[in-house]
């Protein structure tokens, strides 16, 4: 399996992704942000989507001339239109407005519209983490999951993630400077499972557990071929199910993007631009108890998680690949890194 560096396989999925029709700023974040999902081992955001994102350029689902602006803003409030394009400048742009004016007002709401697919979401909260945010983002998706009670999907699987930054380490020697703490990261997607996983089931002919996914008619099933065109079941049955829900009312109801059910499936080539939402909502801890104060609390449940054998710090698996992806490089299965360079000039 080839190895490459993380710029070596940036400038492959932005290539790509101007050929396809994207404009160069909008190509340079979108594989930014893949090859960073990449790194930290997140594969299913990460260049495999590449050739999904060139299709949508290519039949319209998503334009590839569009700016991301802000449309409508007030104190620590503001709303960026994607203007349907890839997601990833819009979602930029929203980080920069929170960030600062969390630092203006103590707290900020960026909700972004006619959007797109926005990917790992565990990366924006870091990215705020690390400014020394709280962080909260969340997204809606195309309709995969019933409302509590019901049958059918109207729900995306709508992703939740939160940061929260940590104490640096102490320097090494005296004179030298604090060493970062990686924030904890919290992220994930609300299904009982993930798509992907009945995909693979279904490729192989294998069933699935019992309380994952409905048939088409409400029934639930285990036949994963059925649940492909039924409907998948929310972590959690109808306390995960209310969760989406809520994501879903953050996401459209306050930015006007659209809900689950009027976009349609990411799955197939054709079909209509989504203009889904998503909401960062970032907050400055000196704002409310102080920031010493609050980074003593995080360190005391910190400590507390660790002292018992087996916890570990929820996002440091991933900052630990990050890191290790940027010395090594990453590893391109042969089809992926095939497919990328023939879809580039």
């Amino acid at each position: 399996m080839p190895r490459m560096t993380l710029a070596e396989a940036e400038a492959l999925a932005r290539d790509a992704l101007v050929a396809a029709g994207a404009n160069p700023r909008m190509a340079a974040m979108t594989a930014a942000a893949l090859v960073a999902a990449e790194a930290t081992g997140q594969s299913g955001h990460g260049l495999s989507r590449v050739a999904m994102y060139a299709g949508f350029l290519r039949n319209g689902r998503a334009d590839g001339a569009a700016e991301p602006t802000i449309v409508a803003t007030r104190g620590g409030a503001v709303l960026v239109d994607a203007r349907h394009g890839l997601a990833y400048p819009a979602v930029a742009l929203a980080i920069e407005e929170a960030a600062s004016r969390a630092a203006a007002h103590g707290v900020a709401f960026a909700g972004i519209t006619n959007s797109h697919h926005s990917g790992a979401m565990g990366l924006p909260v870091a990215e705020l983490a690390r400014r020394g945010l709280v962080a909260l983002a969340f997204t809606n998706s195309p309709a995969a999951m019933p409302v509590p009670g019901g049958r059918r999907a109207l729900m995306g699987t709508n992703p939740v993630a939160a940061a929260f930054p940590r104490r640096p380490t102490p320097p090494g020697k005296p004179g030298g400077a604090p060493v970062p703490t990686d924030p904890l990261v919290v992220d994930m997607a609300l299904s009982q499972v993930a798509r992907g996983k009945i995909m693979v089931a279904a490729k192989n002919g294998t069933p699935i557990p019992e309380g994952w996914a409905l048939d088409a008619a409400g029934n639930p099933t285990t036949d994963a071929k059925t649940a492909l065109g039924g409907a998948m079941l929310a972590v959690g049955g109808d306390k995960g199910a209310l969760l989406a829900l809520i994501v879903e009312l953050l996401c459209c109801a306050l930015t006007g993007a659209a809900f689950g059910f009027e976009a349609d499936s990411f799955f197939e080539a054709e079909g209509n631009r989504p203009r889904l939402g998503q909401a960062i909502l970032a907050i400055d801890p000196g704002a409310l108890a102080g920031r010493e104060a609050f980074l003593d609390r995080i360190e005391t449940l910190v400590a507390a998680m660790l002292g018992d054998p087996g916890v570990r710090v929820p996002g440091s698996r991933s900052a630990a690949q990050a890191r290790r992806a940027a010395e090594e490089g990453i590893e391109i299965p042969d089809p992926l890194l095939a497919s990328l360079r023939q879809a580039g000039p």
